[in-house]
């Protein structure tokens, strides 16, 4: 069972954009072996990363929430803080290198 939310297009600007603090995106799809790798470890970083919220995004469902931020592969994390971009990874990765990205941005 997931604890982190899987968001639309449609929201995404309410529950990203226009969030308060830090928020980590992941891009998915459900036939992507990457994102499914990387899947358990996004919800390690919702429980590790209190102040930080975590979200997903299902990029069959998301073409043009896709192309506005340039995300031509999957999976791609997104770091916003306050509505705007301050990091991306492109790609599979292990916890350490995960929690080295938003350390490294936060």
């Amino acid at each position: 069972m997931s604890n982190v939310e899987i968001i639309s297009a449609e929201n995404f600007n309410e529950q990203v954009e226009l969030h308060k603090g830090f928020v980590l995106v992941d891009f998915f799809a459900e036939w992507c072996g990457p994102c499914k790798m990387i899947a358990p470890l996004v919800e390690e970083v919702n429980i590790e990363f209190s102040h930080l919220k975590v979200v997903k995004v299902n990029a069959d469902n998301a073409q043009e929430v896709m192309r506005q931020f340039g995300i031509r592969g999957i999976p791609t994390l997104l770091l916003f803080k306050d509505g705007k971009v301050v990091a991306t990874k492109v790609g599979a990765l292990s916890l350490p290198q995960l929690r080295d990205f938003i350390n490294a941005n936060i």
